[in-house]
């Protein structure tokens, strides 16, 4: 681990900074008490957690547009399918203490006069092939669209387009009730994870633990991804495509395993999020959402792994804000946001800071 760090002073901060926060958050939520101006309230823990998972997102996207050269459009749908994976674990544990008391079949299924659960929610009781479904479902479908893509060449803008078109079309399927997945409303009303009441404090600290772990882990697999022989095939694929084919490297199959480990750690996300936030549905393959990740990963500084975990932390604090405060000026904002990135910071914050540090230098 600390040789994958060396000369990486941002990375070093970061999981600093999440081990810190690891380390403090729990304590000023339990044990500091609620009188106190420091103590942390479990809504603030829970959006810290969902800060980090948005961190955790934001790198898989990085991965594949800051390395890669892909802009992808569609890294939400492996985002929602992760948290669709978790969320129909959540839907079982719910057992008899649904609106119908059914103890068989989840609320929505009730209510549209289901006889039995689908074939496709066996096995979601049990939490580790729930856990492999979330790693399993976005990575596959990012295998197949990946194939059937990359390997007709297909890039720029084209590309970008296409996997607009592969969020959106899950979108309106996820919509229908005949899909089995709770239709417009989603899934949602979850008691339990693993026993544990999910509206305590303790089950929230967990969860924000877990998704301080995870962003470690999703870092440190990207960085050692980035500083492989692999990793450095993929920038080459990134700023000459041609001329690395030309070289004899089978550029397909590399863009294919980066954009398939990306999806995985979408997926992972997507796991984490819902169990917080209480609840998944159609709107989260909204091609705005998918739009807005690759915002994040602009504003923090593609192509450094803990600048777009640093963008999408930002930016989600300010749209948490700005959507309390002013919520009919969030979406200008956002927009104004990224032209603006465009026209005077096209490397990002972390971009704006190595400029300043050279000239401080010079």
């Amino acid at each position: 681990m600390f040789r994958m760090l060396r000369g990486d002073y941002g990375g070093q901060i970061l999981i600093a900074l999440v081990v810190l926060a690891c380390a403090i958050v729990p304590y000023l939520n339990l044990y500091v008490p609620p009188s106190s101006p420091f103590h942390l309230s479990t809504f603030t823990v829970t959006l810290l957690g969902k800060y980090l998972t948005y961190a955790l997102l934001a790198l898989s996207v990085d991965l594949v547009w800051g390395y890669l050269g892909i802009l992808s459009l569609g890294h939400g749908a492996f985002f929602a399918l992760g948290g669709y994976a978790m969320g129909m674990y959540l839907m079982h544990q719910i057992g008899d203490r649904g609106v119908y008391g059914n103890p068989d079949l989840p609320d929505f299924m009730v209510f549209l006069n289901w006889d039995q659960i689908p074939w496709f929610w066996q096995g979601f009781d049990m939490f580790w092939f729930a856990m492999i479904m979330v790693m399993f479902v976005p990575g596959v479908l990012a295998y197949v669209f990946g194939w059937l893509a990359f390997r007709s060449r297909v890039t720029g803008v084209y590309l970008s387009i296409i996997t607009q078109a592969l969020t959106y079309a899950l979108l309106l399927a996820f919509f229908r009730n005949e899909m089995g997945f709770g239709g417009n409303n989603g899934l949602t009303d979850f008691k339990d994870i693993l026993g544990f009441n999910l509206q305590s404090d303790e089950t929230r600290i967990g969860l924000f633990v877990a998704s301080g772990i995870a962003l470690i882990l999703g870092y440190l697999s990207c960085r050692a991804i980035v500083a492989s022989r692999l990793g450095r095939v993929a920038v080459a694929i990134r700023d000459s495509e041609d001329r690395v084919r030309f070289i004899g490297y089978r550029v397909d199959k590399v863009k294919l395993a980066i954009f398939t480990f990306s999806a995985v750690l979408a997926g992972i996300a997507g796991a984490l999020y819902v169990p917080q936030v209480g609840i998944i549905n159609p709107g989260e393959f909204s091609p705005l959402n998918s739009i807005e990740l690759v915002v994040w990963v602009a504003v923090g500084g593609r192509g450094t792994l803990y600048g777009a975990a640093l963008g999408a932390i930002l930016v989600n604090y300010a749209k948490t804000y700005l959507t309390g405060a002013l919520p009919e000026v969030w979406l200008f904002a956002l927009g104004g946001l990224f032209v603006f990135v465009t026209l005077y910071m096209p490397k990002g914050i972390v971009g704006l800071m190595r400029r300043r540090q050279k000239e401080i230098g010079a």
